[in-house]
């Protein structure tokens, strides 16, 4: 971290739709007399003024204008900063730049990303700079990963607190969730596609379950790639949209933990439908329509409105079972649409958690758990609108 920067968080690309969400957040929680300083970043200093008169802020609220094509003007806001949240993707396209700065300077860095290639190569090329300057960069800070990475990490703590052992057999399930796939999210999707079109050799780590798990391979995991009847849970399940970046990510997590969960972990994530005949056509609903058609879904820039942030929620659970036999069963809520009215207080909180209060954590490339944990589990409670409970 870099500990004698001017800003403890800079939100680069507040004039994005989830970077005004994260500003707003950031003004509304922790304003003035917080003991939070905090800058918006971005590429015209006059839409950066607009967007702080719109969301409410002080007229002095910091406004330092940046581009991803611009390495110095990078380098100067990363100086300045603590932390530097962003939320600019597709990040195949315009993360790199962000990263190096924050690397060379020291400075923390958390984002939204979801696009295994992109974390894979940066891990690759700037791992040892970034534990020599003191960086610490979480990717992952938002829907995907953090219901779920903490979601896992915490049921594994209740099941060694219960048991004296982490569980082997996990099982995400997504309950029920109401919210737009955000257009980052499309945007990132399209871009890796677009790679993979070029380049046919990214297919295998886009395949494999354990391509962040620094060169680790565990058990033959689940395909999860069809609507199944889970006969462990009793359930119809469909496939997860969001399972093809969390799975790698919590394997990820385990590998960075040294292994708490086991090196015979083995984990998957799915769409519940539900039990029967019912069961088994919700969630063969739930498969065909959580994809949205190309073009349908948001632009870069666009999402919903708040009426409909406000409507969105989410309820998952994760079910573990254990080498002997015990099970062990908890549920994560969020209070708002999943893919910009919760995330973008997942990301704020978790920038404020990892330099105000985890100083400790080494330099280096991280998932959500094994750098914030369940500090950051409890800023989200008390913050967030997050709830994480086992189930009776």
């Amino acid at each position: 971290m870099n500990a004698n920067a001017e800003f403890d968080v800079v939100v680069f690309g507040a004039t994005g739709f989830t970077g005004q969400l994260v500003a707003e957040y950031l003004n509304k929680q922790y304003g003035k007399n917080s003991g939070v300083t905090w800058a918006m970043a971005g590429r015209s200093a006059d839409k950066l003024a607009e967007v702080r008169d719109l969301i409410g802020a002080p007229s002095d609220t910091p406004l330092i204008v940046a581009d991803s094509s611009d390495a110095a003007s990078l380098d100067d806001m990363a100086r300045r900063a603590k932390c530097v949240l962003t939320s600019v993707g597709p990040y195949s396209l315009y993360g790199e730049p962000v990263v190096k700065a924050c690397v060379d300077a020291g400075a923390d860095y958390v984002d939204l990303c979801g696009e295994v290639l992109f974390m894979r190569e940066m891990i690759a090329k700037y791992q040892t700079a970034a534990i020599q300057s003191g960086a610490r960069l979480v990717f992952s800070c938002g829907f995907d990963s953090i219901p779920f990475d903490l979601g896992v990490q915490y049921l594994q703590e209740e099941a060694v607190k219960s048991f004296g052992q982490p569980m082997s057999r996990v099982r995400g399930r997504m309950r029920s969730m109401q919210g737009t796939l955000s257009g980052g999210t499309a945007a990132s999707g399209a871009a890796t596609m677009a790679a993979v079109q070029n380049d046919a050799s990214l297919m295998a780590p886009l395949m494999d379950p354990f391509s962040l798990a620094d060169g680790f391979q565990g058990p033959a995991q689940p395909a999860g790639n069809q609507v199944q009847e889970d006969e462990a849970l009793g359930i119809w399940v469909a496939p997860f949209m969001m399972a093809v970046i969390n799975t790698k990510n919590i394997h990820r997590s385990n590998a960075l933990m040294g292994h708490a969960y086991g090196e015979d972990f083995v984990y998957d994530e799915m769409m519940v439908g539900g039990s029967g005949e019912a069961g088994k056509a919700a969630a063969e609903a739930a498969a065909s329509n959580q994809f949205m058609p190309e073009g349908e879904a948001p632009k870069p820039g666009e999402g919903p409105s708040k009426k409909e942030q406000e409507e969105g929620y989410y309820d998952l659970m994760v079910h573990g079972t254990s080498s002997d036999g015990n099970t062990l069963c908890v549920t994560v809520t969020g209070d708002k649409d999943p893919g910009y009215g919760s995330t973008s207080k997942m990301i704020a909180e978790s920038a404020i958690c990892l330099v105000k209060d985890l100083p400790e954590v080494a330099g280096g490339f991280y998932t959500p758990a094994p750098a914030l944990g369940a500090t950051l589990r409890n800023r989200l409670i008390a913050s967030a609108g997050l709830t994480f409970t086992v189930d009776a």
